[in-house]
């Protein structure tokens, strides 16, 4: 059990212990830590207003808080003046009536979640059947990408079973009814361990359903297992090993949603939920070739979902394919009140690929940067003109409006603050990792932020978000590479959606990405304007072969 008591406060030192005295002298080295200087006189004043805080953080000490107590202070990505139209629509997904079982078997895993759909709906195969055909295939290749934490066995058969009993009655639940799918585990699910894919937590049970379970649930889903995540959602280590990529099992899937892509990817699932604090969606789906969805912060509810970051966290789906996200997300977005970041808005996706009006940008100072015109983004932007688009060239808010690392303070006083706890009371310890980057030593170092860094930052924060709606609002999407710039951290901080799909392979024949950025809430144009790629192209539709 550890005994540093670090105060949380611009007068932080490192070494004080609950049986030291803090010194006078402490206090102005301290101050170095935060770029102050203070004079004697203000040293000497100041220091009974420094040791009535320590005994309050002792106090505030004593008092435990669970993972699941929010901030009463929420997160919104919406500026004043913005409007947003609220009424839904009906999507009509034109289900197929042609779709009959593969001669070979394997060729199932690679089916659309419509051609699944369509199967089950025209009862050509079972539920059940189904389920058992994603199970056995996740008993025989798991251990190979180490993609699964836990199997749900037991729920997925039952959610099975009632699914073709409801659709024997003709009570079809649209098209996830009697689809199997698997939830990175930091959702909870009652009577599964959520394990956080940490070794302190391999046990843990918590019995609640998440938001996003209950969704997929009432919508006939069939879960069939909980994939592995990076320890507490950083990378794709976990307490047993590491998430390998299904193109080189010598190569990670990156994270932290490391197990819901590489299974989704390899056709162990149709699809997967993930979760994003930073690229947790978008990093696993662009490394491994996977269709992430990263919808607009607010857009799913995270109750009963491990908390890291109040304002940056967001759950959405990894898929093999844009239409299969839009599905997906059609059934999961909106809230059930218990996350008050989260809102009900309409999601008006129509099932078309054409650009016709669509407003287009590329970040001309991203791409800049990418003086290989033989590289596969810039291909991108040669298939979306002969699809008849017109591509404006913008400068992404970058340089010059991002001066300084942002997503580092928030991201790092709200992560050691949801693990307080775990760090005071030793838990970090029992992390299988323990290098300068990870959470343990994360965690260790966010103690010495002050407060007033973390709100400052936020305020740079906002003002980060008038830059950035400024250009999206003039433009449906802008697409930009995955690398050579901030957008990552920039589009996580203003809360605005993205989408990544697969474009090619590197030279190392691994996959390659693209990104589209869409205004807030608008996740129905970036999915139709990647459908529209991935319709005239076939990257998302070639597999890994060790796993056909």
């Amino acid at each position: 059990m550890k005994k540093i008591m670090i105060v949380f406060a611009v007068f932080t030192f490192l070494g004080v212990t609950a049986q030291d005295s803090i010194r006078v002298s402490d206090l102005k080295s301290a101050a170095k830590l935060i770029d102050l200087t203070y004079t004697q006189k203000e040293l000497d004043t100041m220091y009974a207003g420094v040791m009535e805080n320590f005994e309050n953080y002792r106090l505030m000490h004593k008092e435990h808080l669970d993972n699941s107590v929010p901030m009463s202070l929420w997160q919104n990505p919406v500026l004043p003046g913005m409007h947003f139209n609220t009424k839904q629509q009906i999507i009509d997904w034109n289900i197929p009536t042609n779709i009959n079982l593969p001669k070979n078997k394997n060729d199932l895993a690679y089916y659309s979640v419509l051609e699944l759909a369509s199967l089950i709906k025209n009862k050509k195969i079972s539920s059940v059947a189904l389920t058992q055909f994603f199970i056995d295939r996740l008993k025989k290749f798991s251990d190979t990408l180490q993609c699964v934490i836990s199997y749900t066995e037991a729920i997925a058969m039952e959610q099975a079973k009632q699914a073709d009993a409801e659709i024997e009655k003709g009570k079809y639940r649209g098209p996830l009814h009697g689809i199997p799918y698997g939830l990175k585990d930091l959702f909870a699910v009652k009577g599964t361990k959520t394990t956080w894919g940490a070794a302190p937590y391999k046990d843990q049970v918590i019995e609640t359903d998440a938001y996003v379970y209950t969704r997929l649930k009432d919508a006939g889903a069939v879960l069939i297992a909980k994939f592995t995540l990076g320890a507490l959602a950083m990378g794709d280590y976990w307490y047993g090993g590491r998430t390998k990529n299904p193109w080189n099992l010598s190569k990670g899937s990156s994270g932290s949603s490391a197990g819901s892509a590489s299974a989704t990817v390899a056709g162990l699932v149709p699809f997967a939920i993930g979760t994003e604090t930073w690229g947790s969606i978008t990093s696993p789906s662009g490394t491994c070739g996977a269709t992430g969805l990263r919808p607009t912060f607010g857009s799913i509810s995270r109750s009963g979902a491990m908390t890291l970051s109040w304002s940056l966290d967001k759950a959405g789906p990894i898929c093999r394919s844009a239409e299969d996200a839009a599905i997906v997300f059609s059934l999961i977005h909106g809230t059930d009140g218990k996350d008050q970041s989260a809102v009900n808005m309409p999601f008006n996706y129509q099932p078309t690929n054409s650009l016709k009006g669509k407003k287009i940008a590329y970040a001309k100072n991203y791409f800049d940067k990418l003086t290989d015109t033989s590289l596969t983004e810039w291909k991108v932007l040669e298939v979306y003109r002969k699809l008849g688009a017109e591509l404006i060239p913008v400068n992404f808010p970058d340089s010059g409006v991002y001066k300084f690392n942002i997503m580092d303070v928030v991201i790092s006083a709200e992560c050691a603050a949801a693990f307080d706890e775990f760090t005071r009371n030793g838990l970090d310890d029992q992390m299988t990792r323990q290098g300068k980057y990870d959470w343990p030593n994360s965690f260790r170092v966010s103690r010495l932020m002050s407060a007033v860094e973390y709100v400052n930052a936020n305020r740079h924060r906002y003002l980060l978000m008038q830059k950035v709606n400024e250009l999206m609002q003039q433009y449906d999407v802008v697409i930009c590479p995955n690398f050579g710039g901030n957008q990552s951290a920039i589009t996580n901080l203003t809360g605005h959606p993205v989408i990544v799909f697969p474009t090619g392979f590197n030279k190392f024949q691994l996959p390659t990405s693209i990104t589209l950025v869409g205004k807030l809430y608008d996740e129905a144009t970036i999915i139709s304007i990647a459908k529209a790629y991935q319709t005239a192209t076939n990257w998302n539709k070639l597999h890994p072969i060790m796993f056909k």
